[in-house]
């Protein structure tokens, strides 16, 4: 399975921006799949997760100003973030998963990640 994951870049304080993560190689309808972020000096974060059944889960930050989203038809899962601040900066990367609960479990399964850097 191959994760491809696109749609970061630069954008100001207040802005939105949409990443998408495609999979190739297998079909994304049977797992979940989480967004985790990086940021600069810190550990990668899950962000957001979306179960197979469309369950979806966030952490804090995220509840409110982004919402994680699946067209399996497409094998692609989208994080819309909307109203984006400067701490949200940080390089963003899909895993394909699985959910017990609200736990999400990683697998070795991971997109190359994308820059979203929001900045004045």
């Amino acid at each position: 399975v191959q994760l491809q994951a696109s749609g970061g870049g630069l954008v100001q304080p207040g802005g939105s921006l949409t990443l998408s993560c495609v999979a190739s190689g297998s079909a994304l309808s049977p797992y979940s799949v989480a967004w985790y972020r990086q940021a600069p000096g810190e550990q990668r974060e899950i962000t957001a997760s979306i179960a197979s059944d469309g369950r979806t889960f966030y952490k804090h930050y995220a509840k409110d100003r982004f919402t994680i989203s699946r067209e399996n038809a497409k094998n692609t899962v989208f994080l819309q973030m909307n109203n984006l601040k400067p701490e949200d900066t940080a390089v963003y990367s899909c895993n394909l998963g699985s959910h017990t609960g609200e736990y999400y479990y990683a697998t070795k399964y991971w997109g190359q990640g994308t820059q979203v850097t929001v900045s004045s």
